[in-house]
């Protein structure tokens, strides 16, 4: 049986961005319905793995110890609920720093599967609220999903979006179509 693994970007997706970026857990503030389309997805079998660029930490804007408060919160958010996040891989770069990581280069997907071994990149999808979100995954061959939370609308209204992308409200409602996509598929490879 194939992994079944779901990638998802952070601020904008899961909790609301900033400008001026998220900065401490404070100002780590849930998007509704984030945390149910996790407990959800694990629920129906997914690895559910967070892949998000946080250049604060390469700018200066907030340390380490920050960072990791804020995923302490989403991690006990979320098992509060009922289930957990598999990895969160961020790259703390800037892009000044002309790293293989930071989105939309696809370096962090590539590290993601080659972590759970995944074969086949084509049946990852990604969920992001940006135009780099979803030009690294599809730079990596998987199916890229736009939400329009965050800066999903704006990056909705630019247009020109990677051939195949789906738009969601929400990571919930994204969720439930990946949720659904997986049922149907099992049912057609049993049938």
């Amino acid at each position: 049986m194939t992994m079944k693994i779901i990638i998802l970007d952070r601020d904008g997706v899961i909790n609301q961005d900033s400008d001026k970026y998220v900065k401490n857990a404070d100002e780590f503030i849930f998007i509704p319905g984030s945390i149910d389309a996790v407990v959800n997805l694990r629920q129906a079998g997914f690895k559910v793995v967070i892949c998000t660029n946080q250049s604060g930490l390469g700018r200066g804007l907030f340390t380490m110890e920050d960072l990791n408060k804020m995923h302490e919160k989403l991690h006990k958010a979320i098992e509060e609920a009922g289930a957990y996040i598999d990895a969160i891989i961020f790259c703390p770069h800037t892009s000044e720093d002309k790293c293989q990581c930071r989105k939309p280069l696809p370096g962090m997907i590539f590290d993601i599967c080659d972590r759970f071994h995944v074969e086949d990149i084509s049946e990852v999808y990604m969920i992001g609220d940006s135009f780099r979100d979803l030009e690294a995954i599809q730079a990596a061959n998987g199916r890229p999903i736009l939400v329009k939370t965050g800066n999903g609308k704006k990056t909705l209204a630019k247009g020109e979006l990677p051939i195949d992308t789906m738009v969601f409200d929400d990571l919930l409602a994204a969720s439930e179509y990946v949720i659904a996509q997986d049922r149907e598929e099992r049912y057609w490879n049993e049938a």
